[in-house]
C-alpha cells in the first residue's frame, strides 16, 4: 500500500506520483486495469448518452492534492465498492480532451472479500486476453487494451 510523508513541497520525496497540481494546465485522469486470474475488469458506461453503452476502465480525475494512486483507489471504491492495491503503469500516457487531459493507467489487483459492483456502471465483464476485443472500448482505452494482452496473458500462466 502506499503511505506518503508530509514534507514542504507539493511533491513527497519517497513517493514516485505526482499529486495533481504538478501537471499544470493539465488535467490527470487515472484509470484502474484491475486484473484477476488473467482477465481484466471491463466497465460498461451508462451516461451521459454519447458515450452510454461504451466500454472502459474504472477510475476517474486525480483532485487537487491526491496522487494519482490515492485518486485510483478512491474512484475505486466509489465506482466499484472495492479497495484496491495499484501496481505499474499500462501503456503510455493517452492525450484527451484536445490535449487539455491525460489519462494514466495502472495494473490493480482487489484486496479483501469484496466483490466489484456495477455502482455507476450498466453492466461489468471480467475480459480474458482473447476476449477484450469482444467490447466496444472508449477510444481513449483502446490503446491500454492492446498492452493489456501480454500482461493478461502472463498472469493467467501465472495462477
Amino acid at each position: 500500500m502506499h503511505t506518503e510523508r508530509t514534507t514542504s513541497g507539493d511533491r513527497d520525496d519517497r513517493s514516485p506520483y505526482p499529486r495533481a497540481r504538478d501537471f499544470g494546465r493539465f488535467r490527470v485522469i487515472v484509470g484502474a486495469a484491475i486484473i484477476a486470474k488473467g482477465r481484466v475488469l471491463a466497465c460498461e458506461r451508462a451516461a451521459p448518452p454519447e458515450v452510454a453503452g461504451k466500454w472502459e476502465f474504472p477510475g476517474g480525475k486525480v483532485e487537487q492534492g491526491e496522487t494519482e494512486i490515492d485518486a485510483l483507489i478512491r474512484e475505486c471504491d466509489e465506482e466499484l465498492g472495492v479497495q484496491v492495491e495499484v501496481g505499474e503503469r499500462v501503456g503510455g500516457d493517452v492525450r484527451l480532451a484536445h490535449g487539455r487531459a491525460v489519462l494514466k493507467v495502472y495494473t490493480a489487483r482487489l484486496v479483501g472479500s469484496a466483490e466489484p459492483q456495477a455502482l455507476e456502471h450498466a453492466e461489468l465483464r471480467w475480459l480474458g486476453a482473447d476476449e477484450v476485443e469482444s467490447v466496444a472500448w472508449l477510444p481513449a482505452d483502446a490503446p491500454i487494451v492492446v498492452a493489456l494482452r501480454p500482461i493478461l496473458r502472463a498472469d493467467a500462466i501465472g495462477d
